[in-house]
């Protein structure tokens, strides 16, 4: 790791994360209704604007070619099934998910966290 100290730098990389947040908060304004429609697809955000394909490389070229000044665009999967997950962070900041899917028993003490 290295510390920046460009100015120039710093203010690109300000833009950036101010451009992925807003795109982030539109996709949670939005996430029922994306989810909803586009289970088993690939979808890009950039300038406020959703990108749906069948693969990452594809929602990413759609959206950069529209909004070619956002860098603070981000893509996701969407499962095809609505399942539950439990997301746990290990030490040396691993992130892993557990998909339960349908091997989750119903039990009425289970208790998952995000339910997508």
């Amino acid at each position: 790791m290295r510390e920046v100290t460009d100015a120039a730098e710093r203010a690109k990389a300000r833009r950036q994360r101010e451009q992925f947040d807003r795109n982030s908060a539109w996709l949670q304004a939005h996430v029922s209704e994306i989810y909803a429609e586009h289970r088993g697809k690939c979808i890009c955000i950039a300038g406020g604007q959703l990108f749906v394909a069948d693969t990452a490389k594809e929602a990413i070229a759609q959206a950069t070619a529209a909004h070619p000044d956002d860098e603070g665009w981000f893509r996701r999967y969407i499962p095809k099934e609505k399942a539950a997950r439990i997301y746990c962070r290990q030490t040396g900041d691993t992130s892993r998910s557990l998909d339960l899917g349908a091997e989750r028993t119903a039990r009425s003490s289970d208790s998952v966290g995000n339910v997508d």
